[in-house]
This record gives C-alpha cells, structure tokens and sequence, in this order.
C-alpha cells in the first residue's frame, strides 16, 4: 500500500531512495556546495588582482544593496526596450528564486527544525500552500525558459548571435529547461505511485502530467520503479548545476548583482582620472591594470547582445562590438590564468587582444552603457585601452594632428588664439569681457562655434537670443581653450588636465554666477569632470601651466548649464515673448548623447521647439534611446568605412519614421558637434533637397524675427486704423 495513503497532508523526500541513497545525496550535496563556495571564492580573490577603483564603490552599501535588489525584482532594466525579453527574464528570475527558496525551505526542515524539535511544520496548510507556490512559480519558470529557447532557436534574434556564442550558452539555457521540466517528471511519477492522493491536486503541474502517465497506461509499480532514476537524474543536474556556477555562464546570477551593487550612476559622464606619477598604471598593458570593477565587468557579462543591438558603431559596419571588446578581455585573462601566452591588449596592427582601429571606432556615445541591464561600464575600458594606446604612440594621425593644435594652440583648428572671437565681428553689438566685468553667464562658446563658419551662425543667434532678453553674459576671448571632453575620451588625459587647470584658473578670475555652454560636451565635462580633478597632485609638473590648489566647484557653487536650460528659463520668465505661434514648419528634434543620455537634459529643448509654433514629431529612436551622429569620442577628426554613416541613418528615420514622414522640413539639434555631422550626412546621404539642417537657436531666432515682424505689423495695422 502506498506510504502517504495512510500519512499526513505532506510527501516523503527520499521516497523509494533508500537510506544509502539519502546519505549518498548528502556526500554529493556537501561536495557541490563546497566546489560552488571554492569557485566563488576564486572568482573574487581574482579581481583583488586588479588595480583600485578611482570611485568610492561601497559608500553606503545597505543602500546600494537595496537599490541592486529592487533593480533585480523589478527586472526593469530588462524591460527597456524590449518588453518580451523583460517578461521572459522576470519569468525565469521569480520562477527560479521560487524553487530555490523552496528548496531551502524543505532543507531548514529535515535537517534543522526536525532535528531540533522531532516534528515537521512541511505538512497539512503549509504544505499544500508550499505546493501550489512552487508549481505555478516553477511552471512560470519553464514558460520562460521556453520563451529564451524560442528567441535563441526559432526567431533566432540577431544580438543573441555573435563571436563569443558557444557551446556554454546552449548547455546554460538547456539545463535550466531541464532543470524546470525534470522537477515536475518526478513529482508526476510520485504522484501515480502512491495512488494519486486527493491532496495532490493542488500540485496542478505535477497531477496533470500523473493523469497523462496514467492515461499512457503507466501502473502505481511502474512509476515506483522509475521514480528513483528519474529522481537521481533531476538530483545529479540539479547538484552539477550547482557545483559549476561559478566556472561557468550561471555565475552572472552572482557578478551581475554584484555589478549593480557597485555600479557608479556617473559613469561615462566622468571618466576616472589619472595620478600625477608618470609610472602610474593608467593604461591596458597588463590585464591586471584593469580595476577590479573593471574585471567584475566582464565576468557580469551575459552575452545579451543589447550593447551591440544598440551601438551606432556597429550598425554602420565599423569594426566595433562593445560585446566582444568586454568579452575578448574576459577571454583573455582566462587564458592567461590558465597559463596561456601573453599578449599586448591593444596596438595598431600586430597580434593584440583589441585592435586600435577597434577603439577608434567608439563615439563614447554611452549607448552602450544606457543598454546594458547589468550596469556594465564599457566606457570605463574602452578609456583605459585608448590611453594604452596614446601611450604607445598608436593613435590615428588625424587624431595626433588634433592634440598637437590643441597643444599648440589651444583649440581642434589650429587656428589662432586671438581669432577665437571673430564670429563676433557681424553682431550689432559688443560683447562684455568676462574677464574685466562682473556678468550672471559665463558663456563658454566652445571650437566650432567659435572657428567652425556654419557653426559660427549658432554662436551668433545664441548671442541675439541673450541680448533679446536682456541678459547679463560675458566671454572669455582669447583666454577660452578647447574643453578636453573628447581628447580625454581618446585617452589624452594629461593634455585634459592642463586644459581644465587653465579653464578653472581662468574661471576664479572672473566674476559670475552661472556658466552657459554652446556644446553640450563642454556643458558634460565642466558639470560633471572638472570637479573631480584634484589639480593639487599636479602642481609640481612643469608642463601644467596654472594655478589651482585642489579641487573645483566642490560645492557646486557654480551652476554649469546648456544653453537650452537657461533659453527655456528666460522663455517661461516672459524675457523671450514666444507665445507658440510665431513658425509653422514640421520639425523633429535630435537628443545629443552628452546633453540627453549623458545628463538627461530631455524636456527643455522640446519646450523651446514648441515655443517658437513648429509642429514637432519625434523620432522612434529619442531621448536616451537616442541614436548618435557619429562626431563624439574623436569622431568628427577620424575617417572610416562605413556601409552607412550614423548621420545618414539619422536622417532617413527622420524622414521615413516619424509620423509625419517625408513632411519633416527641419531636422532640430542643439549641439554643434551634430550640426557638422548631420551637415555632411545631407550631403554624402542625398537629403540636400529633402531636409535642413538647423540649430535650435537658430530656430529661435527666426521665430523671435517672426515675433518682431508680427509686433510691427500690428502696431502700422493699428496706426492705420486710429
């Protein structure tokens, strides 16, 4: 007569296993453990190895702890963008938790609370609330695994696909299917060999495949006698599973957490700075120069494809996957650990983990980083190889002929210091220098509004928009220099420094409350890098030419804004009467990575299109999902073959996948950098007769032409009439 026939609500564990076999299990159970904590702890006392972290990771930890679990229950950084693979996780996340917590649950059990007490509380209500939780948690479990195995196999998603796919990805998603699938075979068997009990109902999974077993023709003895193999089969993978974790792809379940818990919400937007010492390890010419968090990176890595999927680099056929470029240093430190040969990490040609021409893809867009769903920080490394590489001398000729003009003469041109402010010359009124009077705006102009022609009708239409509304703003003439935002993302850190000691000297000697900057680069670097340069350590080199003790703006004293911030303040304070309806054109707008994904300045340039009556459509790629221009990180200054330039590929959404479609006349930006890029792309992608091109000043300024016209018009109109 079968045992639970006659028992309580509740299961025998080990039924039909036997004593040597429960005690076997248990050998095998302690084994596993141990190999899993071994390989844990191997993993970690690894990225001890790597240098120290610039940032503070564990400021408060609980806090940080709190956020990576709320992070990791919510499952949300899965959903962006992707709604179907943020269900298929939450499915596999909660379904998994669910078996093992429930697993834990049944172990305090039989190992500590019977022990301890002689009773069971695994029976009666417990336990059929215990059975229903983890049969429709487990159930969801195998529906998203089903889910991945339907993406991976059927539908075949690109991003799921590349270099670095392998046997390990197969093996990991099978298991865990088998894993989900083998719980409920056993508990099936169990079910028709002690004679369907009433109870067992509520394990709905289970009964059903019982009744399918039954109708098959399967007897009570037949189920008993394949219950143990089947039982040692879901016990055996489950164990192995367990054991391998941390050698394999399941070990991101604990460096993925991990990563968020040390994430820096600033990455990208500051880059970690380097120590005055000239033998300082800077670069990548071991792998153990990388941070630990740096190495943590690439071991959180799940090969998901979403930073390549979303990389403007990629898709326009440049050699850069930002997937591979994490997972190729990953493969490479394993293959030393293990004894391999050595390497150099990056260089121009010759055998090296990553190619020079690789990273001189990157536009440090940070579309990558804005993708990933573990908080990988690839701008981090990607900084760290292109300092290897200005320390190697492997940097693109272009890019060598920019950091000597700006060495030279401070700016990207190379053109005269004292020419900075010519733009200035066709304006009908003076400038004030900043430097001899008191002014409420610093105005930062920055290069390319300052030498570049087309850009130099941005600057100008900033500078009426400012004068119309009475606004108390100064330049710095001939003592304004390149930023250093995007040398310092090719790796020239110590050109940066001397650029953002002369800027910050020049700053503290002069009077003002707020800086304004043209470019939303200079806006990124002066907000958020500048005041994490400790010029202190490099007060004793003879090449830094000021004169700044410590840090900058610690207090955040100075408010360091974009002109579309201080533009969309004077329009909603009246200095500006825009009222809505002075332009009638159709417009979509274009987020700059620096001033969107980088500092999720969003809303303010929208008002402002909207201020001046154009009718703007959106882009189905916008605000932080924003797609590139191609001109950051050393863009604008590097050639390369492309199938389609950003630029180009911007373009035709703007035309082909708005709502408005080909009615689109203006393609709006607010960034200097991407008015040159979207300038050419008109040109090389056929759109000269299509579309124009126009700075959002610029747009103000015609619709404040338009104001002035109507105000004229009325008052003749009005004059007539009296």
């Amino acid at each position: 007569m079968p045992l639970l026939q006659t028992a309580a609500v509740t299961r025998e564990t080990f039924w039909t296993i036997g004593h040597v076999g429960e005690a076997a299990f248990y050998y095998l159970a302690a084994v596993a453990i141990l190999v899993f904590l071994h390989g844990v702890y191997d993993r970690f006392a690894r990225y001890a190895r790597g240098s120290d972290d610039w940032f503070d990771r564990f400021d408060d930890f609980p806090g940080r702890v709190v956020t990576a679990a709320k992070l990791v229950a919510t499952n949300e950084k899965q959903f962006d963008r992707d709604f179907y693979a943020g269900l298929m996780h939450a499915f596999v996340l909660w379904g998994f938790l669910t078996l093992l917590i429930g697993t834990t649950i049944l172990a305090i059990d039989m190992d500590i609370y019977r022990r301890i007490t002689g009773q069971s509380f695994f029976v009666g209500d417990f336990y059929l609330a215990y059975s229903l939780v983890m049969d429709a948690l487990g159930l969801l479990f195998v529906v998203g695994v089903g889910m991945a195995i339907y993406r991976r196999y059927a539908a075949r998603t690109d991003r799921l696909w590349g270099r670095h796919t392998s046997v390990e990805d197969d093996a990991f998603v099978w298991t865990l299917f088998l894993l989900g699938v083998g719980g409920y075979v056993v508990e099936g068997l169990r079910i028709v060999g002690t004679g369907f009990p009433e109870f067992e109902t509520v394990s709905f999974v289970g009964y059903f495949l019982a009744l399918v077993y039954d109708a098959a023709g399967m007897s009570a003895a037949a189920a008993e006698a394949a219950y143990p193999f089947a039982w040692w089969s879901h016990a055996l993978l489950a164990l192995g599973f367990v054991a391998l974790v941390p050698r394999a792809k399941p070990f991101h379940m604990i460096s993925s957490f991990a990563n968020l818990v040390a994430r820096d919400e600033n990455a990208g937007k500051r880059l970690p700075g380097v120590p005055a010492a000239l033998d300082a390890e800077t670069g990548a010419e071991e792998i153990d120069h990388f941070s630990w968090k740096e190495l943590l990176d690439q071991d959180a890595c799940t090969k998901c494809g979403r930073c390549s999927a979303a990389c403007p680099a990629k898709a326009s056929g440049r050699p850069l996957d930002p997937r591979d470029v994490i997972l190729d240093l990953k493969t490479y430190r394993e293959n030393l650990d293990a004894g391999g040969e050595e390497v150099s990490i990056v260089a121009d040609g010759g055998t090296s983990v990553v190619d020079a021409e690789t990273m001189e893809s990157c536009m440090a867009c940070m579309a990558c980083m804005d993708a990933c769903p573990v908080d990988i920080e690839h701008l981090k490394s990607f900084t760290r190889l292109n300092r290897q590489l200005t320390d190697q001398g492997d940097v693109d000729s272009n890019v060598q002929d920019v950091f000597r003009d700006v060495m030279q003469k401070g700016n990207t041109f190379g053109e005269s210091q004292r020419a900075r402010a010519d733009w200035a010359d066709e304006l009908d009124f003076d400038l004030t220098d900043a430097r001899e009077e008191k002014v409420e705006y610093l105005w930062y102009v920055g290069d390319y509004p300052s030498y570049d022609d087309r850009n130099k009708k941005v600057a100008r239409s900033l500078a009426r928009i400012f004068e119309a509304a009475d606004v108390s703003f100064g330049i710095l003439f001939d003592d304004e220099k390149y930023d250093g935002n995007d040398v310092r993302r090719l790796g020239e850190e110590f050109l940066y420094v001397e650029l953002a000691g002369h800027h910050v000297d020049s700053f503290e000697d002069c009077e003002f409350e707020n800086i304004v900057c043209t470019d939303p680069h200079s806006f990124n670097t002066f907000k958020n890098e500048y005041p994490e340069v400790d010029f202190a350590e490099f007060a004793d080199d003879p090449m830094m030419e000021f004169d700044v003790e410590g840090h900058w703006n610690e207090s955040g004293a100075v408010d360091v804004r974009h002109y579309t911030q201080v533009v969309e303040d004077l329009v909603r304070s009246g200095r500006l009467p825009l009222d809505g309806t002075e332009l009638d054109y159709t417009v979509t707008y274009h987020d700059p990575c620096h001033l969107g994904r980088y500092n999720d300045v969003f809303e303010a340039p929208r008002e402002l299109v909207r201020a001046t009556g154009a009718d703007l459509h959106e882009m189905p790629r916008n605000r932080s999902d924003s797609f590139c221009c191609g001109g950051g990180g050393g863009g604008l200054w590097t050639e390369h073959e492309e199938e389609t330039k950003p630029s180009e590929e911007r373009l035709r959404e703007a035309l082909e996948d708005t709502d408005a479609g080909r009615a689109v006349e203006k393609f709006v930006v607010a960034c200097p950098m991407c008015v040159t890029m979207y300038e050419d792309g008109r040109k090389t992608g056929g759109y000269e007769d299509d579309i124009e091109i126009v700075d959002l000043t610029e747009l103000l300024v015609e619709a404040l032409e338009a104001r002035d016209a109507f105000d004229s018009g009325a008052s003749a109109a009005s004059a007539t009439a009296d």
